[in-house]
């Protein structure tokens, strides 16, 4: 049976965790807005240079010559973009699932020890009962493991695809750009 003291150490320890959580959500957040305004004042500048450059131009062929030259930039830092916002979502979700996983092995811990507790203090009789709950519960943290390692590989695999879909993506840019230029 808990006690008061357990349950408001319980609490506290729920509550300190929420707070972690928040503070981790406000910093992932705070990357994004950063990462936006970085963005949004290189392509201020940019399209002033862009503007510059498309004034001082004297003839088709040129301005052809300087939207060819344009292509390959933009996709490289598009994908530059997509990678930093994929590195601040991942990096905010993992620092998030690893405070979880950290509060869900430690109350795994604890409800071991209430049955535990509950196994020394069972009638006598009881025995084969208890063994059946360890075993669920045991069952129970061994899938819960499984499912944690699943989701690890998939995070994996999303990542390592996300990074040749943003390869390739500029890379079929800078072939055509690379024709136009010889």
């Amino acid at each position: 049976m808990l006690t008061a003291e357990q349950v408001m150490t319980s609490q506290k320890a729920t509550m300190e965790t929420l707070f972690g959580l928040t503070n981790k959500a406000f910093e992932g957040v705070e990357k994004l807005v950063e990462l936006n305004l970085q963005a949004s004042k290189a392509a201020l500048a940019e399209t002033a240079n862009q503007t510059q450059a498309l004034m001082s131009v004297k003839d088709a062929q040129e301005l052809l010559a300087m939207q060819a030259g344009l292509m390959q930039p933009l996709a490289e830092k598009s994908a530059a973009y997509s990678r930093h916002l994929y590195d601040i979502a991942t990096s905010t979700s993992a620092e998030i699932s690893k405070a979880f996983e950290g509060q869900a092995t430690e109350a795994q811990a604890k409800f071991m020890g209430l049955v535990d507790g509950a196994a020394k203090n069972a009638p006598a009789g009881s025995e084969t009962a208890m063994a059946v709950m360890k075993s669920a519960v045991s069952a129970a943290n061994n899938a819960f493991e499984s499912v944690q390692k699943a989701v690890k590989q998939a995070t994996d695999m999303a990542e390592a695809n996300f990074t040749a879909v943003s390869n390739t993506a500029v890379n079929a840019v800078k072939a055509p750009v690379a024709k136009k230029r010889s």
